[in-house]
């Protein structure tokens, strides 16, 4: 048997400051942005340098008031996003550039770079350089 995950969803209050976040500031590329509904759009983006094969992600507009309340909170306050890069000192450097919240300053651990920051959402993301 062989699976892989090909992408999942985060929940997001409005499409089109999720998609700018995510494009201008973390440099994202928007896969697709279809209309779907009067209220409803399917938004996949990837992390630069990924391709449509890997793992994406689909920005869901949070459609009730449960859903509303999970929206930067969807991992109960721990870590949620992994993304790993093969420049630390650019992508750092990136998210003070852009003003992007530091959560946990960057550090030196066994298994590489990291730095802890949050999206628009407060959603929790590791910035992580392994070690080669």
């Amino acid at each position: 048997m062989k699976q892989r995950i090909a992408q999942f969803s985060l929940l997001v209050k409005d499409y089109d400051e999720a998609i700018a976040f995510y494009t201008q500031k973390l440099g994202f590329v928007l896969l697709e942005d279809t209309q779907i509904s009067e209220i409803k759009r399917w938004v996949r983006i990837i992390p630069p340098g990924n391709t449509e094969e890997n793992c994406g992600i689909l920005l869901a507009k949070a459609a009730n008031t449960h859903q509303e309340q999970a929206v930067g909170n969807q991992s109960g306050g721990r870590v949620f996003l992994f993304l790993y890069t093969d420049d630390f000192e650019r992508d750092y450097q990136n998210l003070l550039d852009h003003k992007i919240k530091i959560f946990r300053d960057r550090s030196d651990e066994e298994f590489g770079k990291v730095v802890v920051f949050e999206d628009l959402y407060g959603n929790l993301w590791d910035l992580i350089e392994p070690k080669q």
